[in-house]
């Protein structure tokens, strides 16, 4: 589990609208990113679950990175995230 400061909310919304724990969240050391991992991650951030300097670091993701994936989920959803599609997507305004 990653090392976080105190929550001041015990869950969020997750990609499929079911409730979103800490404890729900991917292994910082995920062999696989997934779509729905990200927008997970996201939502989190979003929601309060866990701050951005804290999955930054315990995701070893820059600011940047994060930005694009949140980005993403804006423009076009979950699908956005999608490895097969983000060429399709990326370039969408």
């Amino acid at each position: 589990m990653i090392g976080v400061s105190q929550s001041k909310v015990s869950y969020v919304r997750g990609a499929d609208g079911s409730p979103l724990a800490l404890s729900d969240l991917p292994a910082a050391h995920a062999a696989r990113w997934t779509a729905r991992h990200k927008t997970n991650i996201v939502a989190a951030v979003r929601g309060g679950l866990i701050g951005l300097e804290d999955v930054c670091r315990g995701y070893s993701l820059s600011v940047e990175e994060f930005i694009a994936w949140s980005e993403a989920i804006d423009r076009c959803g979950l699908s956005g995230l999608r490895a097969t599609r983000i060429q399709q997507y990326r370039h969408k305004t």
